[in-house]
């Protein structure tokens, strides 16, 4: 589940993360840590709509 924007963010964070680990830069690790939570938030909420999808249609069969 999720979507590859949120996968996106979190390989982009996971690469600044680790380059502000290898050149010292606080702030490179601290905006890499930030891309990844942004990452996970996009995946939580497209694995929400999908389930709300989900439902919506199970709805909507049950209709008939």
């Amino acid at each position: 589940m999720g979507n590859k924007e949120g996968g996106m963010d979190k390989l982009k964070g996971k690469a600044k993360e680790m380059a502000g680990k290898a050149t010292g830069d606080e702030r490179k690790k601290a905006e890499g840590r930030t891309d990844q939570a942004k990452g996970g938030m996009k995946d939580t909420m497209g694995d929400a709509r999908e389930r709300v999808e989900g439902a919506r249609d199970s709805m909507k069969r049950d209709k008939r």
